[in-house]
């Protein structure tokens, strides 16, 4: 029985981490906080891991192990309110987008762990130690998606305790949401300290995506994203259209896609655009643009964009692979929230010109000829009116090929070998074991994790997941208040 017990006794140190990640017939289990039709970073991303990782080296074994939602919060979390009666069913779902994508049959294995769609944080929290989802003859290397997250309310065992080597990748600047909410200076500092304690007890390596992240122990800086041979393909195809026929190969302008939340550029959105047109355009200049997504915030965008006038034409949900979007020549992510923008790499890969601020979450696109950075209106009135009278340049072979998923598994692999400092000292492993008790102790309080945000009845995990029907989410002290879209009310 591998279920949490309130006591543990004596200092249990990690299992070495074994030194060779590359080595052949090493089991990789990794685990994110979202699956699909939720298309979501943290839903892609690690499915795409997964899948390069095992086709990269056929002695591989690779487990995906993603969040099963109840009926109620598949509801309210999955576009045109699609539902999966079983865990099966989901899986096919998620099969088949992937074989479409990727264009192979992907060699992966996909598990569930019972998950509650959180309404006052809009993302999902993970019932019980998810540890346990993994047979222990499976338990070699764990890549942990957004580490901090899985383990904010982690009740169980230290997940370097339970596998030979354990890796986390930071894909949310969850400290820019928490600046952004009422008394959002406290709520940073906490969350800063929640974080650090959290990776350093269940992690042996770090891998920041970029540096617009907190500081993390044990932890190296590698863009570990790729993009999908789709957009590439796409790419292609339009840098021979450039060569036949110049700016005529785009007939669309500018445009923006993401999930429609202010946090996710949307205020920035509306401040370059609205400056430029008021402050910078000259006579005939006008920048207009075509805005995709769709979330929590959409119907108070909308009418914000309605109210100062914007030219700004929000148009819902698309997936950034639709053949609309090829016909535009010039992508603007002004966004200050990224920790790597993948939609500004597939920009990049289709053969676009991106505009985004000079910002630590850009500086891997910034490398990249089409790629067009600013720190001022002075130097985004420039970029777009460069970007706007010229055509992108096609990219070389190189510049292609680091943006695909097998260089970025590449990077994984380099990055995620243990180093001198994940071979902890003494100390080292008496601080993180002071740490996880202490963290133990909180989270294996039903009381104590209803009080800080963790959600009544997710200590203990249903037995039967496609049967399992929870209460209503309930949030912390410090969490806001839902929206009532978060409740199905109002979704567009």
């Amino acid at each position: 029985d591998e279920r949490p017990r309130k006591r543990r006794r004596g200092l249990r140190l990690p299992k070495r981490a074994r030194t060779d990640v590359r080595a052949p017939g090493r089991k990789f289990t990794i685990v994110t906080t979202a699956a699909l039709p939720w298309m979501t970073g943290t839903s892609v991303n690690p499915l795409l891991r997964a899948i390069y990782l095992a086709h990269g080296d056929e002695t591989r074994e690779v487990t995906l192990l993603v969040p099963w939602l109840a009926l109620h919060d598949q509801a309210i979390v999955f576009p045109k309110r699609a539902t999966f009666a079983t865990p099966e069913a989901q899986t096919k779902y998620v099969m088949d987008w992937a074989r479409a994508r990727v264009g192979f049959e992907p060699r992966i294995k996909i598990t569930w762990y019972p998950g509650r769609y959180a309404t006052d944080k809009g993302s999902i929290v993970p019932v019980g130690d998810i540890t346990t989802r993994v047979p222990k003859q499976d338990r070699d290397v764990a890549i942990l998606e957004e580490p901090e997250h899985l383990c904010w309310y982690h009740p169980g065992a230290r997940w370097t305790s339970r596998f030979k080597h354990v890796v986390g990748i930071i894909h949310t600047n969850y400290l820019e949401y928490a600046r952004r909410e009422e008394d959002g200076e406290r709520k940073e500092s906490i969350l800063r300290w929640i974080n650090h304690l959290t990776t350093r007890c269940h992690t042996h390596k770090v891998i920041k995506l970029s540096d617009a992240v907190q500081d993390f122990a044990r932890s190296i800086t590698s863009n570990v994203h790729g993009v999908s041979n789709g957009f590439i393909d796409a790419g292609k195809a339009k840098s021979k259209e450039i060569k036949r026929s110049g700016s005529g190969a785009f007939t669309r302008g500018a445009y923006f896609i993401g999930k429609c939340v202010w946090a996710k550029g949307y205020s920035e959105l509306m401040h370059v655009v609205g400056d430029f047109n008021e402050q910078y355009a000259k006579k005939g200049e006008r920048l207009e643009m075509d805005v995709y997504g769709d979330g929590d915030d959409f119907k108070e965008v909308q009418t914000e964009f309605a109210r100062k006038n914007l030219p700004l034409n929000l148009l819902g949900r698309l997936d950034h692979a639709d053949a609309k979007i090829l016909d535009y020549k010039i992508f603007i992510n002004p966004s200050l929230s990224d920790v790597v923008a993948t939609t500004s790499a597939e920009a990049l890969a289709m053969g676009k010109f991106v505009v985004c601020a000079e910002h630590p979450s850009n500086a891997f696109f910034a490398t990249f000829p089409n790629c067009r950075t600013y720190s001022n209106m002075d130097e985004f009135a420039k970029v777009i009116r460069e970007v706007m009278a010229s055509v992108p340049k096609p990219m070389t072979e190189a510049e292609i090929h680091r943006l695909t998923w097998e260089a970025a598994t590449e990077r994984l692999l380099d990055a995620a070998a243990p180093c001198d400092e994940t071979k902890h000292t003494i100390q080292a492993h008496f601080s993180d074991w002071f740490a996880a008790r202490f963290h133990n102790a909180v989270t294996c309080s039903e009381a104590l994790r209803c009080l800080i945000g963790g959600g009544a009845g997710t200590l203990v995990p249903p037995d039967d997941l496609a049967n399992w029907s929870p209460d209503s989410w309930g949030g912390g002290l410090m969490d806001r208040k839902p929206f009532a879209a978060d409740f199905g009310c109002a979704a567009p």
